[in-house]
């Protein structure tokens, strides 16, 4: 019963992750496998440094040739970060023959149909289910348990650290520097956190999203990215009061054969899931034409629920191998790409205006919508502190994005409106 050699590439938090849960899941790897799983090198920056988990220093290297071109290795694990020196690494360890699992969704969405390609020609796994929402298995679940059904939306909540943010600004009023601060006390949040605040790191997670569920090649740059960093107490406090909750939603909606992807911060009704998702937590809502809705949820992030994504992926591997299958598991892309334009796009939105407190002015500003053909759902005003202004807050029905970017063009070009406070897309219904 010969063992599985696993080369391991980074030892930081999922690395140390993955190195518990092999070790103290022998047993249960064992009855799953039938043989056993040995991590021979671990490749790292600076074997002298302290470490989360105990290994032998012999197993260590600085070197990533030790691994890639080592014969007896049968498995690269890579859980580093970095996406093109990574890049190159991996196409080598294909070339050589190793099959890959990877969590890095930076270099899936960039390079993912490359080193899929390459992996298949050389009769190799590679599998990437921890790449998005960490340990929740929402990969395997679009291409293996949903494998029949045609997926015609996707909405997630795929980034712990703008839900912790909103999730503690939303409950304690507390203001988004001070909330990003203990973000990044608490770990949740990097000491550079603009990946995450500004929605890079979610529309990643996205692309990967799209392009499995829609079975087409999404990039990077098909995805309108808008962050949070923008979002107020008084935008929260207003959305309450209408019956919704604010989260940085990524949406991948396809109707027809035209489909768009985006990540924004959305106000959700309070009566969706979505909307009671909180803290780190991540979930992903998931629209198919026979299933129906289904919601994934579980810890976005984690060593130890990221590390059972990659361990999950390991024992997938080592099965085909035992089955003579490697590399047989990718499916070629059905559709070629094809994105809604702004007129196809259709959601609610909520605006925040500050105008001219005078009659007539409301007037104008329905008379614009009007002639865009877009109605209101709901309508607040009140006074604010500025003597001679007042703040109108709209909840528009469905709109076209053409129209309602024409919209805040022509409400920006009137003397009466001081300033377009904030604008969101709206999911569902509020009170």
């Amino acid at each position: 019963m010969k063992a599985i050699n696993i080369g391991l590439l980074g030892l930081g938090t999922v690395g140390s992750g993955v190195v518990t849960i092999i070790e103290n899941h022998q047993d249960k790897l064992m009855h799953q496998v039938g043989c056993p799983v040995v991590i021979k090198k671990i490749l790292v920056k600076d074997v002298h440094k302290e470490r989360a988990v105990d290994v032998p220093a012999s197993i260590l290297t600085t070197n990533p040739d030790e691994i890639i071109h080592n014969s007896e290795i049968d498995v690269i694990i890579e859980v580093m970060g970095g996406i093109d020196t990574t890049r190159a690494l991996l196409l080598n360890a294909l070339k050589n023959k190793k099959h890959i699992v990877t969590a890095n969704k930076d270099l899936m969405a960039v390079y993912g149909s490359e080193l899929l390609t390459v992996a298949s020609e050389n009769g190799c796994d590679l599998f990437y289910e921890a790449s998005v929402a960490g340990g929740i298995p929402i990969l395997r679940s679009l291409v293996d348990g949903l494998a029949s059904d045609r997926i015609t939306k996707m909405m997630g909540i795929v980034n712990g650290t703008t839900n912790f943010i909103l999730t503690k600004m939303s409950k304690y009023g507390a203001s988004y520097d001070n909330v990003l601060k203990e973000a990044q006390e608490l770990g949740f949040a990097e000491s550079n956190p603009t990946s995450d605040v500004e929605g890079l790191d979610a529309a990643r997670k996205m692309t990967i999203l799209a392009t499995l569920g829609f079975s087409m090649k999404i990039d990077l740059d098909d995805v309108k990215v808008e962050g949070i960093t923008k979002v107020t107490q008084e935008d929260l406090q207003y959305g309450k009061q209408l019956g919704y909750t604010m989260k940085l939603i990524g949406i991948a909606e396809r109707d027809d054969e035209k489909v768009e992807v985006s990540v924004q911060p959305t106000l959700l009704s309070d009566s969706h899931p979505l909307a009671s998702v909180q803290d780190e937590y991540n979930a992903v809502y998931v629209y198919g034409e026979a299933v129906g809705e289904t919601m994934f949820y579980g810890p976005g992030a984690g060593s130890l629920p990221t590390a059972t994504s990659v361990v999950s992926d390991l024992v997938a591997v080592i099965k085909n191998m035992r089955l003579g299958v490697n590399g047989k598991s990718a499916v070629d892309l059905q559709y070629k790409k094809n994105l809604k334009g702004p007129s196809e796009i259709f959601s609610k939105y909520f605006l925040r205006l500050h105008v001219k407190d005078e009659v007539g002015v409301f007037a104008t500003i329905t008379s614009i919508f009007s002639q865009h053909g877009v109605s209101f759902e709901k309508i607040l005003q009140m006074p604010v502190k500025e003597k001679g202004l007042a703040e109108i807050v709209l909840v528009t029905h469905h709109a076209s994005l053409s129209d309602y970017e024409d919209i805040l063009v022509q409400l920006r070009d009137l003397e009466a409106v001081k300033e377009v406070k904030s604008s969101y897309r709206v999911e569902g219904s509020g009170k």
